[in-house]
């Protein structure tokens, strides 16, 4: 565990229960808000929150990955790819 989560634990274990409870209720009341968002917006939202955790970074992982998104980018750009839009491809990957 981060020292980061060790102090949010920590702070959180300290809390009075009333406080437990507030702090749940706006947990689960952002919740309600972010499940009311479009499918993409909520993608963007829970990639913006994997980001923010403090876990090392895999550098060779990373490298590949910036390789990748700019080979797609090119054949994007090349015409070489066929682009569906997101409702379409969710719809195919259930259908399997």
């Amino acid at each position: 565990m981060t020292d980061k989560a060790l102090f949010v634990r920590h702070v959180y274990i300290g809390l009075r229960t009333e406080q437990k409870q507030a702090m749940k209720e706006n947990i689960a009341d952002i919740l309600r808000q972010a499940m009311r968002l479009p499918p993409e917006a909520r993608a963007a939202l829970a990639g913006s929150l994997l980001d923010s955790l403090d876990e090392p970074v895999d550098r060779d992982a990373e490298s590949a990955w910036e390789a990748e998104i700019a080979s797609r980018i090119r054949e994007i750009d090349e015409g070489k790819a066929t682009l569906i839009p997101w409702a379409k491809a969710r719809a195919k990957i259930e259908g399997q």
